[in-house]
């Protein structure tokens, strides 16, 4: 008989969640279809282990858990809804194009504010947390973080060689959409077609609607902390496919897109899902790994292109992926000509020391190929051929992004 804890049945997980939380109001509540997408995938599709299904699970009712407590602290702080979140930039890209790097690098301006890594994981605190004790308490979600990384780089060590994990990184609010399970972490830790397929056809606007009420609650929180607010700097390949709801959300975003051939990118991409995969999962296929990698590009460069002719391209800077990695800090200079932004000693100096203590070169290579994964060169090209002779060919013949 299946233990309790491995179970994929909403009503269940809903029960834990609002008994683990002490609470009972979820607020609104379109999360239930997308979940339900999400669990059935889950039961039928995945192949998860016994501990890769409690994994998971245990995953569900935390995020709901989120959403009880975050929903309970707006109810009692309604202040928080007042927030006026100042989105500078937000950086979007095919993954494995450098976007965490260039968000990284961003975020190191004294003037900037990012989510860290532990804040987009449980933006609710704990119980116990109150706004009198926030500026001399180490928040325990930190140490929460930490352990979640360990665990994770324990049980499969080539994590480190495709993304560097850190606690207090800053970090793609991506994980914020996944309180509305309407985002394409699922499909990276776990295949899940069923679900990948009906979450990339959804308009998007609940999910957006929580990531901004979420971006006010962390806000508030960081001023609970004392921290200064400047100019958020974002991330998330996922946004290319809603990139009219960022606008819509934060009209005053300028878009940092990162570029790279998908020649590379696709098989890189492929390569992080199949090891975030082997955490959970009793069998796992290159195959359907190159399927998620394939699928998602298709999606975020069809979206993203649509809105692009319909905005102003001012709105837009292009960044060469292997601009950043050679020299990072004249990229930044170029990124913030474009939106009048001077870049001063103290960030310089700040991105500078970032840049040096985050040399490619200190963490294992990490190796793939195009075969490995079933792609077909020949096919890639005809495939992303648009995008490719804008961005990509260019680049080769002498050209700037």
């Amino acid at each position: 008989m299946e233990r309790a804890e491995t179970i994929f049945d909403e009503a269940s997980i809903l029960a834990e969640a609002r008994q683990r939380a002490g609470l009972e109001d979820f607020g609104q509540e379109e999360f239930r279809e997308p979940l339900r997408v999400l669990l059935q995938s889950f039961d039928e599709e995945a192949r998860l282990t016994p501990a890769g299904r409690a994994g998971q699970r245990t995953r569900l009712v935390g995020l709901l858990v989120g959403r009880l407590r975050a929903h309970d602290w707006i109810r009692r702080h309604p202040e928080i809804l007042d927030e006026r979140v100042d989105v500078r930039f937000v950086v979007v890209g095919f993954p494995r194009t450098g976007t965490t790097l260039l968000q990284r690098l961003l975020a190191s301006d004294p003037r900037a504010t990012s989510l860290k890594w532990w804040e987009c994981r449980n933006p609710a605190p704990f119980p116990g947390w109150s706004p009198q004790d926030a500026r001399r308490v180490r928040d325990p979600r930190i140490a929460d973080a930490e352990a979640q990384i360990c665990a994770m780089l324990e049980h499969n060590p080539d994590l480190a060689a495709v993304h560097p994990l850190e606690a207090e990184a800053p970090d793609e609010d991506l994980l914020l959409l996944e309180h509305a399970f309407q985002s394409s972490t699922p499909a990276a830790f776990a295949n899940v077609p069923t679900y990948l397929r009906w979450h990339l056809e959804q308009d998007g606007r609940t999910a957006y609607r929580d990531h901004e009420t979420f971006l006010k609650f962390l806000q508030w929180q960081k001023r609970q902390r004392g921290e200064a607010i400047g100019g958020w700097v974002l991330k998330a390949p996922h946004h290319m496919i809603h990139l009219d709801l960022v606008f819509e959300h934060y009209p005053d975003a300028t878009i940092v897109q990162t570029h790279r051939d998908p020649l590379e990118t696709l098989p890189s991409l492929a390569s992080m899902a199949l090891e975030l995969r082997r955490l959970a999962s009793e069998h796992v296929d290159p195959r359907d790994a190159a399927f998620y990698a394939e699928i998602t590009a298709r999606y975020r460069i069809d979206r993203l292109g649509a809105v692009r002719r319909s905005m102003p391209e001012e709105r837009f800077v292009d960044v060469w992926f292997g601009d950043v990695v050679s020299d990072a800090i004249a990229e930044v200079e170029r990124i913030y000509a474009r939106v009048g932004l001077d870049l001063l000693p103290e960030a310089r100096r700040d991105m500078t020391r970032f840049v040096e203590a985050n040399r490619r070169d200190q963490r294992p290579a990490h190796a793939y190929t195009l075969e490995q994964f079933g792609f077909d060169a020949d096919a890639v090209r005809r495939d992303f051929a648009e995008y490719r002779e804008a961005y990509v060919l260019p680049r080769a013949r002498g050209a700037r992004a």
